[in-house]
């Protein structure tokens, strides 16, 4: 009785250190799981700015300079490229002086056509625009740069211009700026 009651034992604990084995090894895995999880879905912006030497940036209003013009499109745009860097940096946004500056102007907003239906007509149309954009950073010239950054967005023919205008004009100015940012700012 004794030998097989041990035999039992034996078992039970080798049963036992194999569920703990488990369990152990399932929680490992899943709170490794979730941590890598949590780093990949992070939120890296990419901003690789030297707090130490760079503390403001001077952003410019952006004249229209185009031959077509949206009224709102100028305080759409300078708006979201203010507020890229606010929301994605710790510059301070000053009026002159900055350490970093950016200036330039919307140069092109045009429409084409883009696609052609079976009966000859236009399908869909295309908007684009184009900025120019001067940067200076005053801690370090070398990424001193004057470069144009464009957009486009389409939109069918059947819908009138009016109806998607400001839709597609705030897609293609958060691409814009998005560019922007990454250029002046992201070094990638």
């Amino acid at each position: 009785m004794d030998k097989r009651h041990n035999t039992h034992i034996i078992k039970y604990i080798r049963t036992e250190r194999h569920r703990h084995s488990l369990f152990v090894s399932f929680w490992t895995m899943l709170i490794s799981l979730i941590l890598s999880s949590c780093s990949v879905s992070y939120k890296f912006n990419g901003a690789s700015i030297d707090y130490s030497k760079t503390k403001t940036i001077q952003i410019a209003d952006f004249p229209i300079r185009s031959s077509y013009v949206w009224g709102p499109m100028a305080s759409i745009f300078n708006n979201q490229l203010k507020d890229v860097y606010a929301n994605n940096t710790r510059l301070i946004l000053v009026k002159r002086n900055g350490d970093m500056k950016i200036e330039g102007e919307i140069t092109q907003y045009n429409q084409r056509n883009k696609a052609v239906s079976s009966e000859g007509y236009s399908a869909q149309t295309e908007l684009s625009m184009t900025v120019n954009v001067r940067f200076t950073n005053n801690a370090n010239h070398s990424e001193d740069f004057e470069r144009q950054f464009s957009a486009q967005a389409s939109y069918e023919t059947t819908q009138s211009l009016n109806s998607v205008q400001e839709e597609l004009v705030t897609q293609m100015v958060k691409e814009i700026t998005d560019q922007i940012f990454n250029a002046t700012v992201a070094n990638w």
